[in-house]
């Protein structure tokens, strides 16, 4: 099973693991639809809709920039109708955007507390809420619907909480609309799954946090080929829904062995372990 002539809806695939998410199913000949806020160039965060439209292009997929910020109902609503009139349908959902503090409870202020609610548990909802019809007119026609969220595995252990507690609640509210709507949509025959990182990626967004070495993470490329083997499985296996994906652990049940080309300085014995694991 491949990508080809399959139509995702990527919010924040503007730069960063959605723009490498939606170059590896452009590689197949995908349509992409780029949901995501930057449509201006940022100082300290590189990529547009536009350039990551001309990247998927060139990748060899049909592109739809779209500007939107998923947090407002309405827009995601006239970004996902403008989606079905350009590509005919949606059959796959990537909930890739997020909204990251790393503070403590004394050092976060309500408008980011606000901001990461927003973005990652609402905007997930809402996305996925606004998606649905589409995803199940995907499985009645057979085009085997999917939405993968990148959400880390469900942990309750109190040392994710004390150090983040606002961000951890904010992450973990979207692993739980991954476990809600497995449950829940199963009966229209569209899989749900999150997936996460082993080790900590390189990104934008992880360079503005600070105090992190890039050079003991990974590229986003280990998690745009895990999504891709996640998204490209047959939705309609009980066993492939309701899952949440660790990327190393998918790429070695399909096979591969070898990840340190993943590596942002190949060769690399001891990188930095992601969160929550």
């Amino acid at each position: 099973m491949t990508l080809k002539d399959r139509t995702l809806f990527i919010s924040g695939a503007s730069r960063g693991i959605g723009l490498e998410i939606a170059r590896r199913a452009a590689r197949d000949g995908a349509n992409i639809v780029i949901a995501a806020k930057s449509t201006e160039p940022h100082p300290k965060l590189p990529g547009t809709i536009f350039t990551a439209a001309a990247e998927v292009e060139a990748a060899g997929g049909r592109a739809l920039p779209l500007a939107v910020d998923i947090r407002e109902e309405g827009a995601v609503a006239t970004a996902v109708a403008k989606a079905i009139d350009h590509f005919g349908g949606i059959d796959i959902l990537v909930n890739n955007a997020s909204a990251i503090s790393l503070t403590d409870t004394p050092n976060t202020p309500m408008k980011r507390f606000d901001l990461m609610f927003g973005v990652n548990v609402r905007g997930t909802f809402v996305c996925t809420q606004a998606c649905l019809p589409a995803l199940v007119q995907s499985a009645k026609a057979g085009r085997n619907p999917q939405v993968l969220t990148l959400s880390p595995p469900l942990n309750l252990d109190p040392k994710w909480f004390a150090p983040h507690v606002a961000y951890t609640m904010a992450k973990y509210g979207m692993s739980l609309c991954v476990l809600g709507h497995a449950e829940e949509f199963g009966k229209h025959g569209i899989a749900v799954n999150a997936l996460w990182p082993k080790t900590v990626i390189a990104t934008a967004a992880l360079q503005a946090i600070g105090n992190v070495p890039t050079n003991l993470c990974r590229t986003p490329a280990i998690l745009a080929d895990a999504a891709y083997v996640v998204l490209t499985a047959n939705g309609s296996d009980p066993a492939n829904t309701g899952n949440f994906h660790i990327d190393e652990e998918v790429l070695r049940a399909a096979g591969i062995e070898d990840f340190d080309h993943y590596a942002v300085v190949p060769g690399t014995k001891h990188l930095l372990p992601d969160l929550f694991l």
